[in-house]
């Protein structure tokens, strides 16, 4: 079986001067492809939604559907659930319950147990991202024909299976036009379907870029696992820092987490706004996470919308400062480890968060209603 370290010698090293050249800011009207696992919650759908409605300053080639799952997270739940029921939290036993205990609480305390949650596996996650990008694209008026491609089915099983998908052969297809500059792909998921395309055409790495969102900071001294779009596909996640594509990382952990929306904001500035408005209202208003995770009082809380941060990266500078450094290594319990001999890599800081959802509610003045 190909070792990571095997699957990096497919890729040739860039340039310096041309990865420094694709680190740097796009160019009027880049080309972009969006790929993301828009059903895992409801964040997906608003970075589709803004990207939709600002094709006056990106060509957006297409959308791909991520997979997703939650199935890693069974096993910890129902361990959680037994413990708390069989009084281990009475007894300060805090090793049985584990870091799933406020989730395990809230559910027993709505009267629910770990049976009651859907654990849906990667392929049928993929299908509802698909599902739920065509419903975004209808709801902003557009239409989805030869734009919405089908994703991997699964996570990268090897580095010598890539995983055959109409969205990584569209990938391929869009970086191999190189008279029509590079491709920016915003990856708002787990990255089986990029990590597949990298490994069937190594070549594309000259003419791509990948702004990915996950993780802790390159810098942070904690492991990875508790981020959704890294943990799901460790080979792919792995493959990127490696194989030396030109990639901009946005970490997810105190970075994307500023982008918080309260119910007042939705209420004043999404709802109401086009028919892709009322589907993010709607979609906020009965979060389908809040009955997951047992959340109550919703319109005293907010809600993060992650992957917002992709598109605000793309759209302006100021919007997502970065700093450029050097990629780290990922290893294999997910921690970083940092060689400044390595290529290098754009990192995200910090966020804008007021600017960046002020250009959020602008864009949405000028959504369609049928």
């Amino acid at each position: 079986m190909t070792t990571l370290e095997e699957a990096v010698r497919l890729f040739k090293p860039l340039d310096p001067s041309l990865m420094k050249q694709r680190l740097a800011r796009p160019g009027a009207m880049p080309r972009v492809i969006i790929d993301t696992d828009t059903a895992n919650e409801i964040d997906d759908q608003y970075a589709v939604a803004w990207a939709l409605l600002s094709q006056d300053r990106m060509r957006l080639e297409g959308v791909t559907a991520a997979p997703f799952s939650f199935t890693h997270h069974r096993e910890g739940l129902y361990q959680a659930v037994a413990a708390l029921q069989s009084g281990a939290e009475s007894n300060h036993d805090s090793k049985f319950v584990g870091p799933f205990a406020g989730w395990a609480k809230r559910l027993l305390a709505d009267g629910r147990t770990a049976d009651d949650i859907e654990f849906v596996t990667a392929d049928v996650g993929e299908q509802r991202s698909y599902e739920e990008i065509l419903r975004v694209f209808d709801a902003c008026g557009e239409d989805a024909t030869g734009k919405v491609f089908r994703g991997s089915p699964r996570h990268l099983p090897s580095y010598d299976e890539p995983v055959e998908s109409d969205a990584a052969r569209f990938i391929i297809d869009q970086a191999r036009k190189r008279d029509d500059g590079p491709v920016y792909i915003l990856a708002m998921g787990a990255l089986p379907t990029i990590g597949s395309a990298l490994l069937m055409a190594p070549d594309i790495i000259d003419n791509i870029v990948v702004v990915w969102t996950s993780g802790f900071p390159s810098y942070a001294p904690f492991s990875n696992e508790p981020s959704l779009n890294l943990v799901q596909d460790r080979l792919s996640s792995r493959l990127l820092f490696e194989c030396g594509v030109p990639h901009v990382y946005l970490p997810g952990y105190h970075v994307g987490a500023q982008l918080t929306i309260s119910h007042p904001e939705m209420e004043k500035f999404v709802n109401g706004r086009g028919d892709i408005g009322d589907y993010l209202w709607d979609l906020y208003t009965n979060n389908p996470l809040h009955k997951k995770y047992a959340i109550s009082d919703h319109e005293t809380k907010t809600w993060v919308i992650w992957d917002i941060i992709n598109v605000a990266w793309l759209l302006n500078d100021a919007y997502v400062p970065t700093y450029l450094t050097t990629s780290p290594h990922l290893n294999e319990d997910l921690y970083w480890q940092g060689d400044a001999s390595r290529h290098m890599m754009l990192e995200a800081y910090d966020v804008a968060r007021d600017a960046i959802f002020e250009d959020f509610y602008d864009t949405l003045k000028r959504a369609p209603r049928k």
